[in-house]
């Protein structure tokens, strides 16, 4: 009993040990949060515009058969046309430096003779991506992507890519396209198998009949 005496006033005085944490709250701590885009659309004309938040789109990937993918020289933005209307921009991370406040985007569109302004949109330094969620069709558009930096460092030259949307008619019309064309290629195959068989048919009788009249 006396041995005991100082665990148990231990164990009134401190309390029970703290329980190690397991290794699913360990990992989830550890794991960095992904960063919030801040943005502000300024309509033409407008000085003004709304602060919103978005989340980005990591680790998105251009498929061939829904998405078209326009580049700017160099590679540093990437506009990604998508079968909904909605362009996805991508650009890559700038070099690593002090300063770097946001991103301009500056966007227009050709008319018959002349180039138009459209919404431009200040975005902040997390920000890797934004997406145009409906672009007309039939009209050029070009996005100009601008770093910005804090004084007295210069802005670097901007990005610009140039791409067009195909109109929701023509769209549709690929769409039914392909449809018919898988439908058309099912229809060859039943029609071959069909013909195949019936050949077959025929030769297992006229095979016979051609040897008793011999």
């Amino acid at each position: 009993m006396p041995r005991l005496l100082p665990a148990l006033l231990a164990l009134l005085c401190f309390g029970p040990p703290t329980p190690a944490p397991s290794a699913a709250l360990t990992e989830a701590a550890s794991e960095p949060e992904e960063p919030w885009c801040p943005y502000k659309v300024r309509p033409e004309g407008s000085a003004g515009g709304r602060l919103c938040f978005r989340r980005p789109a990591l680790g998105f990937q251009c498929s061939a058969r829904s998405c078209r993918a326009h580049r700017s020289p160099g590679g540093a933005l990437v506009a990604n046309v998508l079968l909904n209307g909605s362009v996805l921009l991508q650009w890559a991370t700038p070099r690593p430096g002090n300063g770097l406040r946001g991103f301009t985007l500056n966007c227009s569109w050709d008319g018959t003779y002349t180039r138009f302004p459209c919404d431009s949109v200040e975005l902040g330094a997390a920000c890797r991506d934004y997406l145009l969620p409906e672009a007309h069709g039939t009209v050029r558009y070009q996005l100009c992507l601008q770093p910005r930096y804090n004084a007295p460092r210069p802005a670097p030259p901007a990005h610009c890519v140039e791409f067009r949307v195909e109109p929701a008619a023509m769209r549709d019309i690929v769409v039914a396209m392909t449809a018919v064309g898988g439908s058309i290629c099912v229809m060859l195959v039943f029609i071959c198998l069909l013909v195949a068989y019936i050949t077959e048919n025929l030769m297992t009788l006229i095979i016979p009949a051609l040897s008793r009249q011999q």
